[in-house]
């Protein structure tokens, strides 16, 4: 419950409206999870901002809104309707500076003032399930609070104490980190006077860089705990333990460690060492009898048993009897898709774990399954897509599990790039091949699990398979799950990530006999080239936008960087993702627009970002004091072309912006730039007006001495034809490829193309006069037709309308496109080709034989340019090399 005097108290919110209510339910910033009776929290997140859904919100029964100030001031000017709107549902609505401030000082004056006991639970994996563990033995004793899901970050954990009570005595918080700092911050903000810590392990270490360096990120929570509080570790895990040393608190520890004093005397009973499923604790060194053994049989897995003894000994540290905490946990059932057992179709066992993945528990699951299926005298199978956030360790974690499945599992399915890694694995490891099947979409990977279910269950006396479903939480493996449920109606009850919130785009990149070659060493030769006419002293930066102009980034890069390029240029911060993840480390110019949310990522790869504006240029240096980092920036300048930019003709604007940079922490003013309109024309007068701009520009800057190391204004064709545009960096781009950037502007001798785009005959069939050729049948055959049917078509990039490309080379001739181009096949007529027969090799640019179709050829035909023409080519186009 939310009193609106506190929350005023708390925030110093404007009441902009009273309505009838001054008690709310609780906070809700999703207007599609509101409640009747919430106060809705318009919030700026990285993908929007709530004010846009603030009346949608109210509609939904929300009876308050929670708004910020510069909001307000902006639709009075200018949305004045949205305004009204909110007002005339006569629900109250406070103003406050930063909504999400609002939140965190709501959250700590309310627990001041109500002052319930609070229990912090954090760690790299099992947060969520002790915290609910730990909630439950409480509510035995007196009214607890207990943290939504897994809020518990410094946006989550205040909307989840919307819905405290002063009744509440206890209240579970569910901390985590994605970042360095993070746990100290939320402790500041709840004060824990228990805490504990489950485990250390592989997860974010993207932003940590090591297991090490998370273990000091986790520790901050006993560190900040009272000497009158009480740290709960894990004496199974040596990183954890040993962050008593670091608390006031004194410190009580659970697991099965013999050699730490721990208040819960209990251990681990094997699955094969008893009856039924779950699990199995006894007193530790005594017999297994059924004296003091406790069976939690809807808990699978030996990590279940962390969660049970750390509750187990918060219990007797609040002195909670042992009888009534056990009581309380038997009947636990897993949280949706964290080991939950679930009948599936043809009678298999799901245990599905798709909530999220990090190499510790996927292993962990892996034993899991094996114990299953041994003792069920059960078919296995291991459905394991892509572990993310696991930085530098990606490669070995992948590898290592697939050794793992290898000896835990019967059959082994991966989906996803990286889990591809993990299938090779299990075979170098000793699986069968023909058991391990490779997939990159939840309904292929549910078909081959069904394949395997119907040959194991061939006889009437076989064992219906287990099946173990794992992924990270992006891979969204939960949509495989639900695919093998036996009743598919359940969906909505059982599995995680059922809200219409989550969306999952799949994009596949199958091999297939249309391809593109990339000549490298036409790539490597052009950049010699290039390096040569500009000279020693000027820096070459290769543009790889539009995955190097349709080439292939990743191979592009690393020959540019062997011929002589010192930077590379992407357009967006995802094209700079894969150079990175592949090891690529020369510096990447971000040409284009950084959005506030992408900010991290771009300092955590140490991209450089291209700034214009203010609030860019703060949420990039906020990123990069949030990560200990700092970020370089090149600040674009508007010469001509009236695109990102700041424009030339306000100088004293750009110093008072270049000013601003520099007094930002965190960033580094390293470049400044612009970009022609018309370098590639006969006439430069354009061009040369936008130089002139600049030049002041840079005048100005030089008299105040400002100017950044790193001056950059020239493309391909303005590199080629204006060499006072140079300065101290290039930009080439279309030239590195061998195409010239335009008939005025041609390419010196040497440079030669890079790219051949081909497909195969599918099929040769003669059809006769009078016939329609594809749709519309808009081509009518003027006499008997031999057609050639290529497997190219829209879908890749080969234009459809309002021209196609007219023509394609077979068996070294000319042979012309009829009929339209479909999505994924198009019709050439070879009738004046003598013995064109499937399989052969049809060149839509490139060379074969004596004659060659270019990509200049082809925009000319298609009324655009060759850029166009290259960037257009579809990834699910292979490229060879």
């Amino acid at each position: 419950m939310i009193p609106l005097e506190d929350l005023v108290a708390a925030t110093g919110a404007d009441l902009l409206q009273a309505g009838a209510h001054t008690i709310f339910e609780g906070f809700a910033h999703d207007s599609r999870a509101v409640a009747p009776g919430d106060c809705f929290v318009a919030v700026r997140g990285m993908h929007g901002d709530g004010h846009d859904f603030a009346a949608d919100a109210l509609e939904r029964g929300a009876i308050a809104a929670l708004l910020q100030r510069d909001w307000l001031e902006a639709a009075r000017v200018a949305h004045p309707d949205a305004l009204a709107q909110l007002t005339a549902t006569g629900a109250t609505l406070l103003i406050v500076a930063d909504t999400r401030a609002a939140l965190r000082a709501y959250a700590q004056h309310i627990l001041a003032r109500w002052h319930p006991t609070v229990i912090a639970v954090t760690g790299a994996t099992g947060k969520t399930t002790c915290k609910e563990a730990v909630a439950e033995v409480l509510s035995t004793e007196a009214a607890t609070f207990r943290s939504w899901r897994n809020f518990n970050d410094a946006l989550g954990l205040p909307l989840s104490l919307g819905r405290l009570e002063p009744s509440h005595r206890y209240a579970v918080l569910e901390l985590g980190a994605d970042h360095p700092g993070e746990i100290r911050q939320l402790c500041e903000l709840v004060r824990p006077h228990i805490g504990i810590v489950t485990n250390v392990g592989a997860t974010h270490l993207q932003y940590f860089g090591s297991v090490e360096r998370l273990a000091e990120e986790l520790a901050e929570l006993p560190a900040a705990l009272p000497g009158g509080g009480m740290a709960v570790l894990n004496a199974d895990d040596p990183l954890v333990a040993a962050m008593a040393a670091h608390s006031a608190a004194p410190a009580r520890y659970f697991g099965a460690n013999p050699a730490v004093e721990r208040s819960v005397n209990l251990e681990l009973v094997p699955l094969a060492d008893h009856e039924g499923d779950g699990l199995l604790l006894a007193p530790a060194n005594a017999p297994h009898d059924d004296a003091g053994l406790l069976h939690f049989p809807h808990l699978h897995g030996d990590a279940w048993a962390t969660v049970i003894l750390a509750a187990l000994t918060v219990a007797d540290a609040l002195a909670i009897p042992r009888a009534q905490a056990v009581a309380a946990l038997l009947p636990a059932q897993p949280l949706a898709g964290r080991m939950r057992l679930l009948p599936g179709v043809d009678g298999i066992s799901i245990l599905d774990d798709s909530h999220n993945a990090t190499p510790e528990s996927a292993a962990a699951g892996l034993a899991t399954l094996a114990a299953m299926g041994k003792k069920r005298h059960a078919p296995t199978i291991a459905v394991l897509g892509d572990m993310l956030h696991l930085g530098e360790s990606e490669e070995a974690a992948h590898d290592h599990l697939g050794t793992r499945a290898a000896e835990s599992a019967d059959y082994l399915i991966t989906q996803g790039l990286r889990a591809e890694r993990s299938a090779a694995r299990a075979i170098d490891g000793g699986m069968d091949a023909a058991h391990v099947t490779i997939s990159h979409a939840a309904e292929d990977t549910a078909a081959a699990v069904l394949e395997i279910v119907r040959k194991a269950t061939s006889t009437s006396q076989a064992t219906p398979p287990i099946v173990y479903i794992k992924g990270s939480e992006e891979m969204r493996m939960e949509q495989v799950t639900a695919l093998l449920l036996a009743d598919p109606r359940r969906a909505e009850d059982v599995l995680d990530r059922q809200t219409q919130a989550w969306r999952r785009v799949v994009v596949m990149r199958p091999d297939r006999p249309t391809w593109l070659e990339i000549d490298l060493s036409a790539i490597g030769r052009n950049t010699q080239l290039f390096k040569e006419i500009v000279g020693p002293d000027v820096r070459l930066l290769v543009s790889l936008k539009a995955d190097a102009y349709g080439h292939g980034a990743l191979r592009v890069a690393r020959t540019v960087i062997r011929n002589g390029a010192e930077w590379l240029g992407v357009a967006t911060v995802s094209e700079a993702e894969p150079l990175r993840r592949a090891g690529v480390d020369a510096p990447i110019l971000v040409f284009g627009y950084v959005a506030p949310w992408q900010a991290r990522e771009a300092v955590r790869m140490k991209l450089r970002a291209t700034v214009y504006a203010s609030d860019l240029a703060r949420a990039l240096a906020q990123a990069a004091t949030d990560l200990g980092d700092e970020m370089r920036v090149h600040i674009k300048v508007d010469t001509g072309m009236a695109r990102l930019g700041l424009r030339a003709e306000d100088v004293d604007g750009i110093l008072r912006f270049c000013d601003e940079v520099q007094a930002l922490p965190g960033l580094v003013f390293e470049g400044i730039f612009t970009h022609f309109a018309t370098a590639d024309s006969l006439d430069q007068s354009y061009a040369l007006r936008q130089l002139d701009r600049f030049e002041r520009v840079l005048a100005a800057l030089d008299t105040r001495g400002m100017r950044p190391p790193i001056v950059h204004a020239a493309n391909s064709a303005a590199a080629l034809t204006l060499p006072q545009a140079r300065y101290n960096m290039v930009r080439p781009g279309i030239a590195i490829y061998g195409i010239a950037p335009s008939d005025d502007v041609p390419l010196p001798e040497g440079f030669r193309p890079a790219l051949a785009f081909k497909t195969q005959v599918a099929q040769v069939k003669d059809v006769p006069a009078g016939e329609g050729v594809s749709y519309g049948a808009t081509f009518i055959t003027s006499g008997p037709t031999r057609i050639a049917v290529l497997p190219v078509g829209y879908a890749d990039g080969f234009r459809r309308a309002p021209t196609n490309w007219g023509e394609v080379l077979v068996r070294g001739q000319r042979a012309p496109l009829i009929g339209r181009v479909c999505m994924d096949q198009s019709m050439i007529d070879v009738t004046h080709i003598p013995g064109v027969r499937q399989g052969d090799e049809v060149v839509l640019i490139g060379r074969q034989g004596d004659d060659e179709l270019t990509a200049d050829e082809v925009a000319r035909r298609l009324g655009t340019i060759a850029y166009e023409v290259t960037s257009e080519l579809l990834a699910r186009v292979p490229r060879i090399s």
